[in-house]
């Protein structure tokens, strides 16, 4: 089961990797400086317009595509390893396990009861610091205050 992911698949990871980096940034800015100076070259011309808007909407289509392949792809696998995670440690509730696949009732369900489960260890941390004798600071014995 160690098989290569994909043609598609790799090509998304290589575009999406690609464009995220300051090269790919550097890149787009210079294309817009050099296309904004072409402006006079072309009398701002509709065609020296069109140009850009073609070009931007064509790359901005096709990445949309690219770039959620990848990001899907990405939300599967750490989906999966928080998956493994929660089935590896004794005591969780594997009903966690299939989130994805809930209905917007019972994930609101669940939010609440880790809401609850919040709630009370908040206050429990609370109550511990409010028992706990509080000790004077070594800077504040140093300097003489009294507390």
């Amino acid at each position: 089961m160690n098989r290569k992911p994909g043609i598609f698949t790799r090509f998304a990871g290589a575009v999406s990797t690609g464009a995220g980096s300051p090269i790919a940034s550097l890149l787009a800015f210079a294309l817009v400086v050099v296309w904004a100076v072409s402006g006079p070259l072309f009398g701002f011309s509709e065609t020296w317009q069109l140009v850009i808007n073609t070009g931007t909407t064509i790359i901005t289509f096709l990445m949309v595509f690219v770039i959620q392949s990848s990001q899907n792809r990405d939300t599967k696998i750490v989906q999966l390893k928080l998956d493994a995670l929660i089935h590896a440690t004794s005591g969780a509730k594997d009903k966690l396990m299939d989130l994805e696949n809930m209905s917007d009732k019972d994930l609101e369900a669940f939010h609440n009861s880790f809401q609850q489960l919040a709630t009370g260890a908040k206050t429990e941390i609370d109550e511990r610091a409010a028992k706990k004798p509080r000790r004077r600071s070594t800077r504040a014995k140093h300097l003489g205050d009294p507390t």
